[in-house]
């Protein structure tokens, strides 16, 4: 079965074309990062005009590396949330129109879905059930996946999401947007040990993360000493990037015990992050539990998690439809109409 995931919920027009729900024939992203540099983070009306401009050629470059026609497709699937509304739209739309043009059956999926199915492009991916650490610039969960399409919320952010958290820091810092490179970069050559930076919510009965209080410590260490440079950034984003790691891999293993996981997915944007990935792998190593990583180019934004998203709501029988909403605050879990 080969299905076409078209992603626009922020700021990635991505396309792509998966065989199978396990086979990428191809993965096409335009990303509009130099746009919303000089502002510091995404404006939402740019993204969705630029969406406009790109997607049409990012979804005929997927098919022409797929080397495939729309009429050898089985079937669409594109992001209807969560994400930003006008962004959304672009994309859902211009699938509609695709569906209706060509008789394809279309598919909404949601964005965090698609971010824990990526796992299904490795060559070893594991089956369900496992746990999914989502972790992006906009989502910080955990999800139970019991079945593909039963994903169970065991906790979430109670304020900034953490790649929100590397993106401020690196502001303060006059580091360039997206934070979570350049915080990494400077962080290889950092003492992780430095500066003692706050974990909120340590409790074991608690799975939620708070990420504010750290982003404020950060603060009030640059207004007492001043921005740093040289090996005192270098310490300082060690110690940041290290507080975060710490807080998320720590709940992960907390969660995988709670509900007897044996098998944890790593998924979002900032699973691309170095040391998150590996304090995942040693945690995950010394609890017994198989710790799963995504290549680092499907922790990013693409259309082929969509794709892959789609082609397990085709197999679970979700009748498809041209009705389809976008929702912005679409939960993982909820309901979004398939008319």
């Amino acid at each position: 079965m080969l299905v076409l995931g078209i992603e626009t919920s922020c700021d990635e027009t991505a396309a792509a074309v998966v065989k199978d729900g396990r086979v990428a024939l191809s993965d096409v992203v335009s990303t509009q990062m130099d746009i919303h540099r000089r502002w510091g983070g995404v404006v939402p009306e740019l993204a969705s005009r630029n969406h406009v401009l790109q997607v049409m050629p990012v979804i005929d470059e997927a098919l022409s590396r797929a080397n495939v026609t729309l009429s050898q497709l089985d079937g669409l699937a594109v992001t209807s949330g969560p994400g930003l509304q006008g962004a959304l739209l672009v994309g859902l739309q211009v699938a509609k129109a695709l569906s209706m043009a060509t008789g394809l059956p279309l598919v909404g999926v949601n964005h965090l879905e698609g971010h824990l199915l990526a796992i299904r492009l490795a060559p070893d991916a594991p089956e369900p059930p496992f746990l999914g650490l989502c972790v992006s610039g906009g989502h910080t969960t955990l999800y139970d996946v019991k079945a593909f399409g039963s994903y169970a919320r065991l906790g979430t952010t109670r304020d900034d999401a953490a790649g929100e958290a590397f993106d401020k820091v690196a502001r303060l810092l006059g580091l360039p947007y997206p934070g979570g490179l350049p915080i990494d970069t400077h962080a290889q050559t950092g003492d992780r040990a430095a500066i003692k930076f706050p974990r909120a919510l340590r409790g074991d009965d608690v799975l939620d993360w708070s990420f504010s209080g750290l982003k404020t410590s950060v603060l009030t260490h640059v207004q007492t000493h001043g921005v740093p440079t040289g090996q005192a950034l270098n310490d300082l984003c060690a110690s940041f990037q290290e507080a975060v790691a710490d807080a998320l891999t720590k709940k992960m293993i907390l969660g995988a015990k709670k509900v007897g996981a044996k098998t944890l997915v790593l998924c979002g944007g900032v699973a691309a992050n170095s040391r998150l990935r590996s304090l995942a792998e040693e945690r995950g190593a010394d609890a017994g539990l198989n710790v799963y990583l995504p290549p680092k180019r499907l922790c990013t934004d693409n259309g082929a998690m969509i794709a892959v998203a789609g082609y397990e709501t085709f197999r679970r029988g979700v009748a498809p439809g041209s009705f389809l909403t976008a929702d912005a605050t679409w939960r993982l879990g909820g309901a979004v109409a398939n008319g």
